[in-house]
This record gives structure tokens, C-alpha cells and sequence, in this order.
């Protein structure tokens, strides 16, 4: 199983927002113009904006002039934000079969790894977190 993108799509996809709402009058933007920017399929795009607007990141607008929003200032939006929005897996996982509990290696091993993984994945929470979609999109376009 390979590695999720989800991840750097809603980060892609956000940064382009941060980077093209503030220029435009109404602030709002298609799922087709961000999937041309990512260079997705727009139906890639919408699944992640549905994320990240139950997240309450950005929002959507229907009717004449229909599109996307931020709802947050870039600065107030950091990757853990995001991260969680998107990954509904952690980041590690035990295998889903019991492993042999007659041998000593098989039922001590769970809980072990378990906690190992669970700091793992607090500790990249917290590097994240350090991380706005202002940072990004300064970076990104930084010359």
C-alpha cells in the first residue's frame, strides 16, 4: 500500500486559496481552477474541499458565481489543521490479524508498538502545528 496524498493535495489546495482568494473581489474560486493548479481531477479536488469544509477551513458558495472560500485566515490554518481534516487513518498501523497469543512475542508486541506509534504520530502533530499555510505559501513563491 503506497503513501496517502491527501495530505499535500489539501495543503496544495489551500495554499493556492491563501495565494488567489485575496486577489479576486467575491474571494471564492472553482474546484476547477485549483484541480489545474494541483493538476487533478476536479472531483479530487471536491472530495478534499468536502474534507476541509467539515473541518471548517473553507466553505462553499452555490447559486450564480458558485465556488470555495476560506474561512480562516492563512496564518490561523496550520498543517496539523489540515492533517486532521484529511487523514482519518493514523499515521501507523498494527497489522488487523491478532497475532498469536500463545507466543510471547505475539501478545506482548501490540501494546509496545501501539504506544511507540501513538508518540510518533504526536510528535508529528506538533511539527505540523509549528506550520501555518501562510508559512507554506511565503515559502513557496519566497524567489
Amino acid at each position: 500500500m503506497g503513501a496517502s496524498s491527501r495530505m499535500t493535495v489539501a495543503t496544495h489546495t489551500l495554499t493556492w486559496m491563501a495565494l488567489v482568494c485575496p486577489k479576486r473581489t467575491d474571494g471564492i474560486v472553482t474546484s476547477d481552477q485549483i484541480a489545474d493548479s494541483v493538476n487533478t481531477n476536479p472531483v479530487v479536488i471536491r472530495r478534499t474541499l468536502g474534507s476541509l469544509r467539515d473541518a471548517g477551513l473553507v466553505e462553499s458558495r452555490r447559486g450564480q458565481g458558485a465556488g470555495w472560500l476560506l474561512t480562516r485566515a492563512p496564518e490561523s490554518i496550520t498543517l496539523r489543521d489540515v492533517y486532521l481534516a484529511v487523514e482519518h487513518e493514523p499515521l501507523l498501523a498494527l497489522h488487523p490479524a491478532t497475532p498469536n497469543q500463545k507466543c510471547p512475542i505475539g501478545i506482548g508486541i501490540p501494546p509496545v508498538l501501539r504506544e511507540a506509534y501513538d508518540r510518533a504520530e504526536e510528535s508529528m502533530k506538533r511539527e505540523l502545528a509549528a506550520v501555518t499555510i501562510a508559512d507554506v505559501l511565503r515559502e513557496t513563491v519566497a524567489p
